[in-house]
């Protein structure tokens, strides 16, 4: 796993943190100075828990499970979307609906309504329908699209959480402690860095250094999908090889039955000659 440079933190602003007035004292360990009334956070302890944060990552992919990313601000959305696509983890970008975690099944109920409606599309019913029922179903359609986004593949929950600013995700994040699942997140002056599991010390207003977080975060989480799908190949294998050689043996074995009921017929046929 490549490691995060401090030069690529500080050149994407992520040392930028909020107003002092507006700080939260929990957040005073990953402070490093103030300047100019704002706080400026240490970007070494950042690259630090970056690492941490994507090796964690990187071992739940491994193990086959999902990590779901949540980033509703605007200039979060279409970075997580672009980003957390390639690798094939659901994430949320438009509105946290409560009860997304915490009433989970009645969400797989929802996805397999819109399910239901795309078969719809599929098999002719839409062509027994009015054109106004036509497009409430699609209107209904479009509007559990946007707000399930890609969970729409998440059969189970997550094992893991990734939140790019708790204190608009706060529901997300109590959702989560009360499911006792893991949440790494980024986290900035304003916010308590103790409500989550794997705190990331970082500017999360700016696009650049929010990029950037996700850049190696996602390159873990490939990774991790990588040697999984590795050991499955090799697994794969070796059991091949197994039934190959349990084949031969097999064989070998009916043969050399063969080999010794060959002289017992031919006594059996010797015995019937004396009788005669």
């Amino acid at each position: 796993m490549s490691k995060v440079q401090f030069q690529d933190l500080l050149e994407a602003g992520a040392h930028f943190g909020h107003l002092k007035r507006k700080w939260n004292p929990n957040m005073a360990p990953y402070i490093f100075m103030e300047k100019n009334g704002i706080h400026i956070i240490d970007l070494h302890k950042t690259a630090a828990k970056l690492d941490e944060a994507a090796a964690a990552l990187g071992q739940i992919a491994k193990s086959g499970r999902k990590i779901l990313f949540v980033a509703t601000k605007k200039q979060a959305k279409d970075i997580v979307a672009e980003k957390v696509g390639k690798v094939n983890m659901p994430y949320v970008t438009e509105r946290w609906s409560g009860g997304m975690l915490t009433n989970f099944p009645t969400v797989r109920k929802a996805v397999k309504k819109m399910s239901t409606i795309d078969k719809m599309a599929t098999d002719g019913t839409f062509d027994h329908l009015s054109k106004r029922e036509k497009l409430q179903i699609t209107r209904q359609r479009e509007k559990l699209e946007k707000t399930l986004g890609s969970i729409a593949d998440l059969t189970r929950l997550p094992a893991a959480l990734f939140i790019i600013d708790v204190q608009k995700e706060k529901i997300a994040v109590a959702e989560a402690r009360r499911l006792q699942i893991p949440v790494f997140a980024m986290v900035d002056t304003n916010s308590d860095p103790n409500i989550v599991d794997y705190a990331i010390p970082c500017n999360d207003d700016a696009a650049k250094a929010i990029a950037l977080v996700l850049d190696t975060v996602t390159s873990s989480i490939a990774e991790g999908l990588s040697a999984r799908k590795a050991e499955k190949d090799k697994e794969a294998t070796v059991k091949e090889k197994d039934g190959e050689a349990k084949g031969a043996k097999t064989t070998a074995k009916k043969s050399a039955a063969k080999k010794t009921a060959a002289p017992d017929e031919s006594i059996e046929s010797d015995d019937d000659t004396t009788e005669e």
